[in-house]
């Protein structure tokens, strides 16, 4: 069917190819944890890149299924990277409550991303996992409490220690 795609643009082995792989996609990416909005989308855009990336498949490489959900698999990598960077950016705005700066006395994203990480290797075992849960996993508090096992005032306890940690590490960044 790739093939045929590949070849002539074959609308019907698409549809037939989308029919296939699609709830196939969908099943592992949530097996691997996503929400099924998610994977639904992922499954869409994954099929979408193999009507028209079609001509790269290479059948010697590997099986088709098996180029599919690599396809899948680099989606969603993609787009946990982008949500990691958005919920960095808002670790960002937690730190800095004085407002914007001056871009005379901004530090470039990459060394601010790496002092933050710095900082943050600064925190003990628990504050680190509950910010790396809250924050960069995007968890609700109470999503946390459940996910660690452990009260709700814990969390936010662990959280406000760790960000007046932060808070101190990284004052000169404002």
């Amino acid at each position: 069917m790739i093939a045929a795609i590949a070849r002539s643009g074959d609308r019907d082995a698409f549809a037939e190819l989308f029919d296939h792989f699609a709830p196939r996609v969908k099943g592992l990416l949530m097996r691997g944890g996503a929400s099924a909005e998610l994977a639904e989308e992922i499954a869409q855009e994954t099929l979408l890149s193999v009507w028209r990336k079609a001509a790269m498949f290479d059948p010697d490489k590997a099986s088709a299924s098996t180029w599919i959900a690599t396809i899948a698999r680099n989606r969603r990598i993609d787009i946990a990277r982008r949500e990691t960077r958005s919920r960095l950016s808002q670790v960002y705005e937690i730190l800095d409550e004085e407002g914007p700066q001056q871009p005379d006395e901004t530090i470039s994203g990459a060394e601010r991303d790496a002092r933050v990480r710095a900082a943050m290797t600064g925190l003990s075992t628990d504050q680190y996992r509950v910010v790396e849960l809250a924050f960069l996993e995007g968890f609700t508090h109470q999503d946390v409490a459940k996910h660690l096992a452990i009260p709700l005032g814990t969390v936010k306890s662990r959280l406000r220690l760790a960000l007046s940690h932060l808070r101190g590490k990284l004052e000169d960044l404002r």
